[in-house]
């Protein structure tokens, strides 16, 4: 038929759809191999990532059966929902990307302060105490507390936030221009008729 035709439209769908299953099980084994291995101990990092990961596998599988069955409901809203995705993920990856260091600063403040269990896993991962200042009176997990040698979290935070915001926001940019191929890949297929069906069928 041609890269334009029906089938192309469909084995491109069906070949998006694929990779999106395939990342969402990368989420969800990337989240369970940090809880198993104990480098994330926050039920709420691991439930998100678990839930991301959940939803975009549902939201793929049915686009995989919507293109493999030219389904028009499945197609249609599997468009609507790739759009609204689509829409806060470049909202999303921009304001990564456009994120000053006093800002991450301020959101790694009041994340730090909300979070306990978050505390404990920064303090062992990058052996450090504390976030502006280190208080040897109260409970620490990083090996250098014990020897009185621990600095501050907060520097050492910024190095790794600022490389996670630019790369987090750079994939997620990529990504969404993906979804939004999906949207026109998925709009363009459902206007095209199946050629071995009935050539008067409405599809």
């Amino acid at each position: 038929m041609g890269c334009a035709g029906f089938t192309c439209s469909k084995h491109c769908l069906c070949a998006l759809n694929i990779l999106y299953v395939l990342v969402s099980l990368l989420l969800v084994g990337i989240a369970a191999w940090g809880k198993w291995l104990g480098l994330v101990s926050s039920f709420q990092v691991v439930g998100g990532l678990i839930g991301v990961g959940v939803f975009l596998f549902f939201v793929a599988l049915a686009g995989l059966i919507g293109a493999m069955k030219h389904h028009q409901v499945l197609l249609f809203f599997y468009m609507i929902v790739l759009f609204l995705v689509f829409v806060v993920q470049f909202s999303v990856s921009s304001a990564c990307l456009a994120i000053n260091r006093d800002q991450q600063e301020h959101l790694l403040e009041v994340g730090w302060n909300n979070s306990q269990s978050t505390q404990r896993d920064v303090e062992k991962s990058l052996n450090c105490c504390g976030f502006r200042a280190v208080d040897y009176n109260s409970t620490c997990t990083a090996t250098c507390f014990p020897n009185h040698s621990c600095q501050p979290c907060a520097d050492k935070i910024q190095v790794h936030a600022g490389d996670i915001l630019r790369t987090g926001g750079s994939i997620g940019l990529f990504f969404s221009f993906t979804e939004i191929l999906g949207v026109w890949l998925t709009y363009r297929y459902r206007n095209q008729k199946d050629p071995r069906a009935n050539p008067s069928a409405f599809l």
